[in-house]
């Protein structure tokens, strides 16, 4: 059992939480060993299932003890309970846990929100900091889904996660009816992780339509498989490109995917597989923290880029290498000229730590790892 992060007692002091989290981040664990006084409410099991779809106002007369917290699981499955949920709340003030892998059912389909009776709270795949002896090539070949990040078959039990939980998933949801256009996307998809799309070009070469194509993206930030990182357009000096970059929510599973074989240091997969890695840390500090700030990068028309801008206060350059030149900074100083962004930093390889004479901080990916989750950075 890993440390995580999310504490969901805490959470839930105060208020009613709908918790979302790919398949397999480990929802049910957190939640058996930090909320073991809880009544769960488990909308797989047949039973339960069967009694609620029938009579959502059962849920009443399940719960018997007010005072209780209730975690009511996938509770995608059965959107129309959230009606009695919502006067539950009200009438007895009673405090839930609302968990699921998919939020589409939920925002999609007119279900009842709560009317912010009951925050957000997301689940991510293991982070560094959950992790006691963190091994870097390990998280980029395995990714963080935990019960793969230390499998002894890795391959087998990436191959299994993705046809039986990201192509079922989909499946399950009925959101598309043609799987297989949906499967080879999601392939295309992997192979184009972090990159820009352009919609049109990308649709044409998958032989679907523009609007298909966004269907197929935002049934992915939907079910939470994938999420998007737009362009950041607030330069004056030199004109912003606007395109988004997408990008899977697992390092192994992008792997899998992509079909790169396995990352080996130095190689060219591995300089992106860690720029995903570092993204994909940030992204989960941002939410474990409740720190709402924008992600998104950065590429003049001109071509200098920037991996990565936290709101307006920190930028971040990632290169795979342990001895930073001067090209490693060009897009990093460029975007220092308009005197927007607070902090910039450069992320590597190598194992020394110096600020330039332009005042950015050159940190090991390590350093930059413990300064993150020990809120330095943000």
């Amino acid at each position: 059992m890993y440390k995580r992060t999310l504490n969901l007692p805490k959470l839930l002091e105060k208020k009613s939480f709908f918790l979302f989290g790919p398949r397999a981040t480990g929802k049910t664990t957190l939640i058996d060993y930090t909320l073991k006084d809880a009544l769960v409410i488990d909308l797989l099991e047949s039973k339960t299932f069967s009694t609620l779809v029938r009579n959502p106002s059962a849920l009443s007369e399940i719960i018997t003890n007010d005072k209780q917290l209730v975690v009511i699981d996938e509770v995608q499955k059965l959107p129309e309970i959230l009606d009695e949920v919502h006067r539950l709340i009200q009438k007895r003030k009673i405090t839930f846990l609302l968990t699921g892998s998919s939020a589409r059912k939920l925002k999609h389909g007119a279900a009842n929100l709560l009317g912010g009776r009951a925050r957000e709270a997301s689940l991510f795949p293991l982070v560094s900091k959950e992790i006691e002896d963190f091994n870097l090539l390990k998280m980029l070949n395995n990714g963080g889904l935990p019960e793969i990040y230390d499998s002894d078959e890795p391959e087998e039990d990436l191959g299994a996660y993705v046809d039986t939980y990201l192509r079922e998933e989909i499946k399950a949801e009925a959101v598309t009816r043609n799987i297989s256009a949906f499967v080879e996307f999601l392939d295309a998809l992997a192979i184009s992780n972090g990159q820009e799309m352009n919609y049109e070009s990308f649709a044409s070469d998958l032989q679907i339509s523009p609007s298909t194509l966004k269907n197929y993206l935002q049934i992915l930030e939907d079910t939470l498989i994938g999420f998007r990182i737009s362009g950041f357009t607030k330069t004056k000096k030199r004109k912003s490109v606007s395109r988004a970059k997408h990008y899977l929510f697992d390092l192994g599973v992008t792997r899998y995917l992509a079909q790169v074989g396995k990352i080996k240091l130095k190689s060219k997969q591995f300089g992106d597989a860690l720029e995903h890695f570092i993204i994909l840390e940030i992204r989960a500090y941002l939410a474990y923290e409740r720190k709402r700030l924008e992600l998104n990068y950065w590429r003049s028309t001109s071509q200098f880029e920037v991996d990565l801008l936290i709101g307006e206060k920190v930028a971040i350059e990632v290169k795979s290498t342990n001895n930073p030149s001067s090209k490693h900074f060009k897009g990093l100083k460029a975007l220092k000229e308009e005197n927007i962004i607070e902090e910039f930093y450069l992320i590597y390889t190598g194992d020394r730590i110096r600020k330039t004479e332009d005042n950015i901080t050159v940190l090991p990916y390590q350093i930059f790892l413990k300064r993150l989750w020990r809120g330095n950075i943000i």
